[in-house]
């Protein structure tokens, strides 16, 4: 969760601590690295994104956005118990 400070009314959003298991958060990134990294030989929405993204923000920034999405996706499927659907 962001740490957040407020002074005069005006909030201050800060970095997002690391926590959570440090393992899974690895693997998360390194699979973001290859998915950026293959992202170029594929022409999909998916990966058009992330080229667009890589070439906006760097490698490093895209690759933890892509295992930042992917975790989402996989805590979406696991928690509403239904097949994942690419095109949603």
């Amino acid at each position: 969760m962001p740490k957040q400070q407020s002074t005069g009314g005006v909030p201050t959003l800060l970095g997002i601590s690391k926590r959570g298991d440090t393992y899974l958060r690895t693997l998360l990134i390194n699979g973001g690295r290859t998915v950026v990294r293959v992202a170029d030989k594929h022409d999909d929405r998916r990966n058009n994104w992330i080229k667009e993204l890589n070439q906006r923000r760097g490698k490093n920034i895209s690759a933890v956005t892509v295992a930042n999405k992917n975790a989402r996706i996989a805590w979406a499927v696991l928690t509403k118990k239904e097949p994942y659907k690419a095109g949603a």
